[in-house]
């Protein structure tokens, strides 16, 4: 209690009241000359409110001594006074005063003496409800009556839950313990790891036998409120001020709900009341209409679950997936089926058949609480014991003959033969598809044989020098990629993916990958290499457990669904005695083990094959089932049914008292660990600080050597995680397009050393020795989208040697004309499938209108690769040493002294020299140490004239035949430096929009209008986009989203004092996100300090000055800064649709006629001079386009044709921005088709001599 909170003081000399408990209003009572406390308060108690499910008014009375607010010479005077008036004047005076009968008197005092002895009387707390709001004493009868009356064995005792095991792993600095509740059989598994983030997976197994989409619907309608909580988003709101973020995902055997918290007091507070959602849900009729699935005013279908399986239900993954399960699995076995939901049944499913299957699996002996983290075990089994309390009335007692989903149920039979099966998916362009092959493989629970599986596939499948892919792929070019994977079950299924795969060569590839898989297992092995594979898997294992905070989590679902309960299988993440076993295995044990389970048994393969013809004819029965039904229902059924969703929306949206949320308060973040990495530089990094530390003092004692440019970072991690950052500066714009071949081709090509050639499978295998891990790639992740990143993994003892690897890629590879090709054909295969996805599209269009041609964002474009790979294939067979060459040209321009910048992550202790050892790099002829580093490029200098300033562009529509639903990214103008005063307010009103179940979600999600909406802000490029994800209209989103921000900037709508301290919140859990590994802590230091020029510990100062944001400040930032990303003349709108979408309008747009719809994805045009002109069939999709522009005079258009390549001419308007002249002014935005329209004159976009000079 605080006394500040009181409402009245009685004077009477009965009681002193004491309560440390509660900041509710409460009634002080002193006796004069006493210090006993026995005190009550009338307060919110979530006790009451979870068994009455209402607000309740409750007393709270508690006898104690305030040893807060004493000093310690106090609390030895007070003690025995404190006993003696308890226990003996206490009950005498109440006997006077109320004739109480003596021997109730005597067994008064006998329980408040023993109640103190204990100790348990002075926390006590005696709950009973009260009406009234004024005190009188007529209370304190019932008071000592429940004292009388109540059993002792009452008191707080032991939670319920029961130790199984606890064991420390041996690799890995992670304990894991298991406990299970005596009275639910609920389990509860906790992973303790360091670091600051605590996540939590509620598993649940879950079986079905149909395509309802029942198990995943039940996913969504959980978050929708509960018994005691009957308000949705009451759950993410909590969480949002609790340093927490809630998820879910639903798999095919089972559903996990997840929450991901900065420190253990907010994952703490959340727990009980996320329990209560997934145990006790309030499912009702008008959640299902918002979230599963309704008929819009207009007979379209929508819901937020309909509108997910509705962008994948039709995809080639998913219809080739479903059919192979179809295959595998008989009728009576749940793997058989889509638990996702089929859009058939999600139209028909009603909410009793979703309760039905809730009653079924969500119950507590089904339900696994699996935590990673820093937990705090005695207040987690004490949370758990009184949850377990509050829902005993609600729950069914538990069955002794519950049978477990998937082990207690019939399992699927052997396959009796092998079945190749053709399944067609939609898509125009129909050169290449895709082919699956599964196999019934070994039980998941099995450490050994499950290890066995990953090697044996690693041996198969795992890099260039394996079998299966340096045949298939490298060497006979029939795929881009074999992919491999298994599912975990009881029969696992082993899944093998060519991809890439000519149409007209489905049936041939897939039959040669079993051909190759029979040869691998009718000869003798190649012992050393299987050795080394099971070597560095298991490096990879000691890695992951460590960096990962999925690792364990993984395994331990894993194990509940499928494993022994009772733990003896959960023990074999102890130790990782597999390894060892299996290193012991003949030749003869690893080829029984592949002819068991893959070249001898039988199969089932799906030959995904694209169909023009199929997305015609979907389209065509879609808008047909649309009509037939407007017609059925007509004007009177589509009202009623706009109505029916009228008053689902108001009712599901009723707002949260705020009294309601105030129960909770935001927990501090003592208990946020965050990880603490020193940073420590050598040579030229030396020349941004150097700061006091252990780590430096190292480096500074160690030999020194050439002043290379060498961060490191000190975090007691047992492996070396090695950054080599690459500028670009210096690279010419002819080359950019070539680096997805360079970095294909940088760890897959033969090399010069100590001599001696060494082809590309013995670098490979060297590579594979040598490391953990090794991979090339944008340098996007360190926050430099101009530059490479060349990322190692390996143990400390191997740093030199890494070194020296380095050394030999960077500058004696030698590009071999074989491989180039290879990795350009692999490239070419890729690119079909990469054009099926309408996110990435509707994200390439926007790159095209808004960056420079010599942006490398713009340059590693999918439809910039389309046309630049295809001009280089021809090119290489013609010349192969001109493309050689270019090859050696762009080595030169990336691997200079000025580009380089390097990030250890290590103990640095560890480290035997840990900066001469860099000398072995930069001692080459090439090498000018004396240079100074390079500037990195800022993604705001790549932006063109529209990118700089958004809106003259306008809007554009991407019909594409492979989906099912829209997406769109719309730009503006945003925050352009990180010391921009309005920054805090910005990252808090984008937190406060995204929230979940905020302003957006509520206005799109929560009315089915898309999955989901979010901002990405690129403060380094100083631009904002707004993105609208699996929408069934992505203009319907895009207006609900600009209506909502428009009203919180004008004042229209008022703020939220909750999801204002939730958004605050939202931005320390993502602090903490950035710092949740050893790794991820380290590479943040990075970020911060190099990439980005801000001072150390910049993010924490952040934190500080989020939370003194005002109202006015965020208000401000809408209207200026967020505002503009939906107003017409500020932004540029792409999105991409089914065909059947095409004919869509854009309310905020629609006073700016620069709408246009293009039919392929080869292309973006620019504004073309007459509305409705159709031009012909592209060169690369053989598709029609129609594009639509504004009102201009009639154009002059003439086709040609020249080496199988298009031109047109047009007046005045112009398609592609090419590496011109000054003298030719074009009025282009950038593009990467074939087409090329030049103002007053024709010409290609590419001929075969303009490779490698205008990547366009």
């Amino acid at each position: 209690m605080y006394v500040s909170n009181c409402r009245a003081v009685v004077r009477r000399p009965l009681f002193l009241l004491y309560s440390s408990f509660t900041p509710s209003p409460s009634i002080i009572v002193f006796f004069p000359g006493c210090s006993v406390v026995i005190g009550w308060t009338t307060h919110l108690s979530p006790d009451v409110e979870r068994r009455k499910g209402r607000r309740k008014r409750a007393l709270c009375c508690s006898i104690g001594l305030d040893f807060n607010r004493v000093t310690s010479t106090q609390k030895t005077h007070h003690q025995p006074t404190f006993l003696g008036i308890c226990c003996v004047w206490f009950p005498v005076s109440y006997f006077f005063a109320h004739n109480l009968p003596l021997a109730h008197t005597m067994i008064l005092w006998g329980r408040v003496s023993r109640m103190l002895v204990s100790g348990a009387f002075a926390s006590w707390i005696l709950p009973v409800a009260l009406s009234q709001e004024t005190l009188d004493y007529g209370y304190i009868p019932s008071v000592v009556q429940t004292i009388l009356t109540s059993n002792m064995s009452s008191q707080p005792q032991r939670p319920r839950f029961r130790k199984i095991q606890s064991f420390q792993a041996d690799y890995a600095p992670t304990s894991i313990t298991q406990y299970e509740s005596e009275r639910s059989g609920m389990q509860v598994i906790v992973a303790d790891r360091k670091g600051p983030k605590i996540n939590g997976y509620f598993t649940l197994a879950t079986e079905i036998f149909d395509d309802s989409g029942a198990p995943h619907t039940l996913e969504h309608l959980v978050f929708m409120g509960s018994k005691n909580y009957k308000y949705k988003g009451l759950l993410d709101k909590l969480a949002g001020r609790a340093y927490s973020n809630t998820n879910a995902w639903t798999a095919v055997d089972h559903t996990a709900y997840t929450l991901e918290t900065a420190g253990w007091d907010g994952f703490a507070q959340i727990l009980p009341v996320y329990l209560e959602h997934v145990i006790l849900p309030n499912i009702t009729d008008d959640a299902c209409v918002t979230e599963v699935h309704h008929i819009d005013g207009e007979g379209n279908d929508a819901g937020v679950v309909y509108s997910e399986m509705q962008a994948l239900q039709y995809s080639s993954n998913e219809l080739m997936d479903i059919r192979a399960r179809r295959l595998l699995y008989p009728e009576n076995i749940g793997f058989r089926y889509e638990t996702g939901g089929m859009m058939e049944a999600l139209r028909v499913l009603t909410p009793d058949r979703i309760r039905e299957f809730h009653k079924a699996m969500y119950q507590p002996q089904n339900l696994a609480i699996v935590i990673t983290g820093e937990a705090d075990h005695d207040d987690l089994l004490r949370i758990l014991d009184e949850f377990e309390e509050s829902i005993k009335d609600d729950i069914p007692p538990p069955n002794p003959n519950f049978k477990r989903p998937f082990v207690d149920s019939p399992q699927p039979p052997p396959l009796e033969k092998t079945t190749v099966e053709t399944v067609e998916f939609p898509e125009e362009d129909e050169s290449t598809g895709e082919v699956i092959v599964a196999f019934f493989g070994p039980s998941c629970i099995d450490q050994v044989l499950g290890t066995a599986m990953n090697i044996i596939m690693t041996y198969l499948c795992g890099s260039s020098v394996s079998v299966i892919e340096n045949t298939m792929v490298e060497k006979e070019q029939l795929a881009s990629s074999v992919s491999y994977w298994w599912d975990s079950r009881p029969n696992s299924v082993i899944w093998f993916q060519p991809t890439g795969v000519a149409t007209d060569k489905l049936a041939f590839v897939e039959q040669r990958l079993i051909t190759i898989l029979k040869e691998v297992a009718s000869k003798p092995l190649d012992m050393a290499y299987i050795k080394e594979v099971l070597q560095r898997e298991k490096r990879q294992v000691q890695l992951q457990a460590e960096g990962s905070e999925q690792f364990y989590a993984t395994n331990i679902i894993t194990d509940y669904l499928f494993g022994k309960r009772d733990g003896s299988t959960l023990k074999d993440l102890e130790s990782l005695e597999e390894y060892d076993i299996l290193d012991k295995w003949t030749d003869e044990q690893w080829r029984d083990f592949l002819k068991k389970y893959i070249s001898d048994a039988h199969h089932v393969s799906i030959l995904g094959k694209p169909s023009h013809e199929l997305a015609k004819k979907l389209k065509a029965n879609e808008e047909a089932r649309i009509a037939k039904r407007k017609e059925e229902l007509g004007e009177e059924g589509l009202e009623a049914l706009k109505a029916k969703l009228e008053s689902a929306k108001q009712t599901n949206e009723k707002p949260i008292p705020p009294e309601v949320l105030d129960q909770w308060a935001v927990p501090g973040t003592e208990s946020i660990h965050f990880i603490e990495s020193l940073t420590a530089r050598s040579g030229k990094a030396r020349s941004l600080g150097v700061q006091k530390n252990e780590a430096q003092k190292i480096i500074d004692e160690a030999a020194k050597g050439l002043p290379l440019f060498v961060q490191f970072e000190d975090v007691p991690t047992n492996f070396v995680h090695l950054t080599v950052h690459i500028g670009m500066s210096k690279t010419p714009v002819k080359y950019k397009p070539l680096l997805g071949l360079f970095a294909e081709n940088f760890f897959n090509s033969p090399v010069m050393r100590d001599g001696k050639r060494l082809e590309f499978e013995e670098v490979v295998k060297h590579l594979e020795r040598e490391t953990i891990s090794y991979h090339i790639s944008s340098a996007s992740r360190l926050g430099d989208y101009e530059g490479v990143a060349i990322q190692l993994q390996f143990e400390p003892a191997k740093y030199e040697t890494i070194i020296s690897w380095l050394r030999t890629l960077m500058f004696d590879i030698v590009f071999d004309p074989v491989r180039i090709k290879a990795a350009t054909v692999k490239a070419l295969a890729d690119i079909p499938e990469l054009k099926r996805d309408g996110r990435s599209m509707a994200q390439e269009a926007d790159l095209a209108i808004h960056f420079k041609p010599e942006a490398y964002l713009y340059a590693k474009r999918t439809l910039v690769k389309a046309v630049y790979l295809r001009r280089l294939k021809k090119l290489i067979e013609k010349e192969p040493e001109t493309v050689v060459g270019w090859f050696e040209e762009l080595r030169k321009s990336l691997f200079t002294f000025e580009n380089l910048r390097v990030l250890v992550t290590a103990n640095v202790a560890q480290l035997e020299n840990p900066v001469a050892a860099w000398d072995a790099l930069t001692s080459v002829p090439d090498i000018d140490s004396s240079k100074e580093v390079s500037p990195i490029i800022k993604l705001s200098e790549m932006l063109n004239e529209e990118g700089k300033a958004p809106g003259s562009f306008g809007s554009v529509v991407i019909p594409m035949t492979t989906l099912d639903s829209s997406y769109s990214v719309s730009t503006a103008t945003g925050i352009q430096s990180y010391a921009d005063p309005r920054l805090p307010a910005y990252l808090v009103a984008l937190g406060y929009l995204e929230a979940v179940e905020g302003p957006l979600w509520n206005a799109v999600r929560g009315n089915g209008l898309a999955y989901g909406v979010h901002f990405s802000r690129e403060i380094d490029g100083g631009y904002i986009q707004f993105k609208v994800y699996r929408s069934p209209d992505a203009s319907k989103a895009i207006e609900a989203s600009r209506a909502i921000v428009s009203k919180l900037a004008s004042g229209e709508e008022s703020f939220d004092r909750h999801l204002i301290e939730g958004a605050v919140s939202s931005i320390v859990s993502g602090v903490a996100d950035e710092q949740s590994t050893m790794s991820t802590a380290a590479q943040q230091n990075y970020v911060i300090s190099v990439v980005r020029g801000l001072e150390a510990g910049w993010n924490r100062k952040i934190l500080e000055r989020v939370r003194n944001v005002t109202q006015d400040q965020i208000r401000a930032v809408l209207k200026e800064v967020i505002l503009p990303v939906f107003e017409p003349g500020r932004s540029n709108v792409v999105v991409t649709c089914a065909p059947i979408m095409e004919e869509v309008s854009f309310p905020p747009f629609s006073s700016v006629e620069k709408l246009m719809l293009i039919g392929c994805v080869c292309r973006i045009s620019s504004r073309l001079s007459q509305r409705g002109v159709t031009r012909p069939k592209c060169s690369n999709c053989r598709t029609f386009t129609m594009i639509t522009g504004s009102r201009l005079p009639r154009a002059r258009k003439r086709m040609t044709r020249k080496r199988k390549m298009k031109t047109t001419r047009m007046w005045r308007w112009v398609v592609v921005r090419r590496n011109l002249t000054p003298r030719r002014r074009i009025k282009a935005v950038s593009s990467g088709c074939v087409w090329g329209v030049l103002e007053g004159e024709e010409e290609s976009a590419f001929t075969d001599e303009s490779v490698g000079r205008e990547h366009e």
